[in-house]
């Protein structure tokens, strides 16, 4: 009787029920833990995807199940959590969070740096067009090159809509990559770029008037949607939580969207993502060929940045630093720390951060407006 107990427990177990995908999915999930804790790759969202991927790949633990029709038996947790990515709701309420933590000073002071981000789009294009011609459809190929703008909301907002089924991939090369910028943009910075230009030394920046930040994020507004309609979302929320910061008279919400709310979003969305990850859906040769194009769409996106920072040092007789053009991609403020890092050690003397926080922060804009032009060509 106690052994046909025991094999009944067993044979009722997930253990009985792992599959080797399962297996390897879990490896990986526990590799990610590993970078986030140890490494500290991100950890703010890798920690909670890599889990997210662990619960998901448990076996018979029904977490992502989907409720079934005629049933009132409900769907599992993550299931539910899961509708806010699929609806769209978590990336707006990031960009809530973030147009909260960012100041527009420094691209209101140099309005060049919109130039900068616009061009560290490149990557997106880039591998849109490697993937098209790879046999990806239109709406994968756009999925897969938003990697390129270095912006994980947006690459999960756009994927949501156009390539559902690809968000597992393309959710954790964002991601990584996003963590991986101090190894990833250095190599083209110093190869791109000579001692002499990385040495320049830029002009302090002129003081913006509280006038100019408050009439910003309503300008961009009324522009980019009336532009691109589909990019309200995005764009609508960056430039609300914007004013909140620099209106003066909500401190509370403020407070509230870049903190509170900004760290419950960040769980929800970060385990719900995670457990999109199931191992049927991305262990396919599909996922090495997304990861290896999202690579080449961030390299592309740096160095798009780079070159036009190299023709407006030219053009400006040596007046701008070209590396601040790297930090063009909108991972902020991890890029714009890497062209002060870059820009130091060949001049001790450099302080790059502010004339890089301008291009960082239009690149959050550019990659917003690259996933409004993707969506309405191919949505």
């Amino acid at each position: 009787m106690f052994i046909e107990t025991l094999k009944s427990i067993w044979t009722g177990s997930g253990f009985a029920a792992m599959t080797w995908q399962q297996g390897v999915m879990i490896g990986i999930a526990c590799v990610l833990i590993y970078l986030a804790i140890v490494k500290k790759f991100e950890p703010l969202l890798l920690l909670p995807i890599s889990f997210g991927m662990l619960l998901a790949n448990l076996p018979l633990a029904g977490l992502m199940a989907e409720p079934k029709p005629g049933s009132d038996q409900p769907g599992g947790l993550l299931y539910y959590l899961y509708q806010g990515v699929k609806l769209g709701i978590y990336p707006s309420l990031i960009f809530l969070g973030i147009g909260t933590m960012t100041d527009f000073g420094p691209l209101i002071a140099r309005p060049s740096g919109l130039l900068l981000g616009a061009a560290a789009q490149l990557g997106i294009f880039t591998a849109f067009t490697i993937a098209n011609a790879l046999g990806f459809t239109a709406q994968e190929a756009s999925s897969i090159g938003i990697i390129g703008g270095a912006d994980g909301p947006t690459a999960i907002y756009l994927t949501t809509r156009l390539a559902p089924h690809l968000l597992p991939p393309i959710a954790i090369a964002a991601y990584s990559y996003m963590a991986l910028i101090p190894l990833i943009q250095p190599p083209l910075m110093r190869l791109l770029t000579t001692k002499k230009e990385r040495e320049v030394k830029m002009d302090q920046m002129r003081e913006v008037s509280k006038r100019e930040k408050i009439c910003f994020p309503i300008f961009v507004t009324l522009f980019c949607v009336l532009l691109l309609p589909s990019v309200a979302p995005l764009i609508g929320m960056l430039m609300m939580g914007n004013l909140f910061r620099e209106s003066g008279v909500v401190d509370r919400l403020s407070d509230t969207a870049q903190n509170a709310m900004m760290n419950i979003v960040t769980i929800f969305l970060g385990v719900s993502v995670g457990a999109t990850a199931v191992a049927e859906r991305f262990l396919m040769p599909e996922t090495l060929k997304i990861i290896a194009l999202g690579l080449i769409a961030f390299m592309f996106s740096t160095i798009g940045g780079l070159l036009l920072g190299k023709l407006m040092c030219w053009l400006s007789g040596g007046k701008i630093n070209p590396l601040i053009g790297s930090a063009g991609v909108s991972a902020v403020p991890m890029a714009a720390r890497v062209s002060q890092i870059e820009g130091q050690k060949a001049n001790p003397a450099n302080f790059l951060l502010m004339h890089a926080m301008g291009p960082n922060v239009a690149g959050v804009i550019g990659s917003a407006v690259a996933a409004g032009i993707l969506l309405s060509l191919f949505g």
